[in-house]
């Protein structure tokens, strides 16, 4: 699983930039398919680090589970900031993030070690004032 050694903003803050006020997200985020309220506005902070994660669909069962490299998250520091998220279990120390009402997934990761690190890919979520 491919890490950055440190998050920052970097292009991240540019290119999402009508999604952030004050450094924090600006509009509630939701699940993309159930449209479930993940996070509330201004609990997460829009960071860079490229993580690879699983693909949310597969297109057949013949297709093999593979997945993409994504660079924009949500950081969150503490779970108990979160509306509604769901936790897989452990595969190799990290935990993904999952919609705790219709459980699709992967919207985000967390590594057990950081006890103050989930990651919410933007790509993978709603957002909507």
């Amino acid at each position: 699983m491919a890490e950055s050694a440190s998050p920052s903003v970097g292009c991240c803050s540019a290119t999402f930039s009508d999604l952030l006020e004050n450094g924090k997200n600006k509009t509630k985020i939701f699940c993309q398919r159930c449209g479930c309220l993940v996070l509330s506005p201004s609990n997460a902070t829009l960071v860079e680090k490229e993580f690879f994660l699983p693909h949310m669909y597969k297109k057949n069962e013949a297709q093999p589970a593979d997945g993409e490299d994504l660079k924009a998250f949500w950081l969150v520091t503490d779970m108990f900031t979160f509306d509604n998220v769901g936790f897989t279990n452990t595969v190799d120390s990290i935990k993904y993030l999952i919609c705790a009402d219709c459980e699709i997934g992967p919207i985000g990761w967390h590594h057990i070690s950081d006890k103050k690190a989930f990651y919410v890919a933007v790509e993978r979520v709603k957002h909507e004032g």
